[in-house]
């Protein structure tokens, strides 16, 4: 029918009507993948972070990743367990592997042949016939066929790079999360311990009250302390209580899932830290979302040149048309039909600035965008700076100093120069200087996995 009706078109030469052909024939054999394009991004997943990623298509692959979950969720979790689960079993993070499928299929539609159109009309009145019959094709649709799938494998590009994204967003937020939730249960133990010995003061306080060898004052000043420390312990419980249902939001647990135990303590501050010399350059070369704007701009461009050609004609059906018209012993007639637009009113001027404008706005936001991500490693690699600095000051300065302090009343409580009170009060002093300790630890983390972060690309890109 094709070929016919490019016959019809006589300036069509058979050579390119064959050519054109195979061409088209080839974009109609379009299908889906095995892997519904998903293979590249879990190769991506494991080449930035080391750690597998499923998409659950099935019911089979859903049930041997709830098993690979529950197995993992029988230890005490690691920040890598924690973020390996996540990955698995975020169910935002499934839907988002959705769009992947949105967009093949978007690809493979845009790699089919248009589908014929049949035209009938029948009218007759006293044993005469008026009829004519229209198979007809839209040529623009055919002839736009290469250019409309090159724009379609582009945006299914970028539907991969934005699923790269996601997953190093939910990576980083659960390494977030679970370093948060670690540091809380540390310090809701040492504020208990706080806890402990402020209450052991303020026992002892009243005792000596009810014995006459203090005052009030005294009494009350323990016991403010007492006080203090049930408020500081409630909140650190409080806290812990909320990081936890934070990370179990993203690991995708609940009920006795829910229960699941984590690492004793925060990893050790590493004794140093790698500099980064050319840190701006490493954040240009690899981060996903730059990758994500160019491949934006080169359907663009593509959309763009389509535009250009499809301008004053962006409607063109034509194919072979049989007419009757007479008795039902007449012949039929045979020839064709072609339906165009008309570019009268409207020449296609708009469109074409509308995709210029859009193509330039895109050409415009990657140099922002190339800036933005420069200044953010940067800052992230300032922040990472920062943290370690703080925390090695803490270990390395302050903890010792007030390790020195209460070995050496310690000592002077032995030789009775100085009271259990002042002996308490140092001890409080130290098990809060270890806290603070804990949350520096744990800013440095945290601080790490955001600079890593921001030499992959920016989570807030979807």
């Amino acid at each position: 029918m094709n070929a016919s009706m490019m016959r019809i078109q006589g300036h069509w030469r058979p050579s390119r009507i064959i050519t054109l052909w195979g061409a088209l024939a080839l974009c109609g054999c379009a299908t889906f993948s095995q892997d519904g394009g998903f293979d590249p991004v879990a190769h991506a997943a494991r080449e930035r972070l080391d750690k597998e990623v499923r998409w659950a298509r099935s019911s089979e692959e859903k049930a041997k990743i709830d098993r690979q979950v529950a197995q993992l969720l029988l230890q005490p979790l690691s920040v890598d367990d924690a973020v390996q689960i996540a990955l698995l079993n975020n169910g935002a993070l499934q839907a988002s592997f959705q769009q992947l499928g949105i967009s093949e299929a978007d690809l493979v539609q845009s790699g089919r042949l248009p589908n014929p159109r049949f035209t009938m009309r029948h009218a007759s009145a006293a044993g005469e016939y008026d009829i004519e019959e229209t198979l007809s094709l839209n040529v623009l649709a055919l002839l736009t066929i290469p250019y409309a799938h090159e724009i379609e494998k582009h945006r299914f590009a970028e539907a991969q790079g934005a699923a790269v994204v996601s997953i190093v967003g939910l990576a980083d937020r659960t390494r977030e999360a679970y370093l948060t939730a670690l540091a809380a249960g540390e310090s809701a133990r040492y504020l208990g311990q706080v806890k402990s010995a402020a209450e052991a003061g303020a026992e002892l306080a009243r005792r000596m009250r009810a014995a006459g060898n203090w005052n009030r004052l005294d009494e009350a000043r323990e016991r403010g302390f007492y006080l203090d420390a049930v408020s500081g312990s409630a909140r650190a419980q409080l806290a812990q209580r909320i990081a936890r249902e934070n990370l179990s939001e993203l690991l995708g647990v609940a009920g006795e899932q829910a229960e699941f135990r984590l690492a004793e303590r925060l990893p050790d501050l590493p004794r140093t830290i790698e500099t980064l010399a050319d840190v701006e350059h490493a954040g240009l070369q690899d981060r996903i979302d730059l990758k994500m704007r160019r491949a934006r701009i080169d359907e663009l461009a593509g959309n763009l040149h389509l535009t250009k050609a499809t301008r004053f004609v962006n409607v063109l059906d034509a194919g072979p048309v049989r007419v009757r018209q007479g008795t039902d012993t007449e012949p039929y007639e045979t020839g064709y039909e072609v339906s165009l637009e008309v570019p009268i009113f409207d020449t296609g001027a708009a469109r074409v600035r509308r995709a210029e404008a859009v193509y330039a706005q895109a050409v415009a936001g990657y140099g922002q965008a190339a800036i933005e991500a420069r200044s953010e490693v940067r800052k992230a690699y300032e922040r990472f700076r920062s943290a370690f600095e703080t925390a090695a000051r803490e270990r390395d300065e302050i903890l010792p100093l007030r390790t020195s302090i209460e070995e050496e009343d310690l000592r002077r409580y032995n030789a009775g120069q100085i009271s259990i009170f002042d002996l308490l009060a140092d001890a409080r002093a130290r098990i809060e200087g270890v806290n603070d300790y804990i949350q520096s630890v744990r800013d440095f983390w945290i601080a790490k996995s955001a600079l890593d972060t921001s030499l992959i690309g920016d989570p807030r890109q979807r």
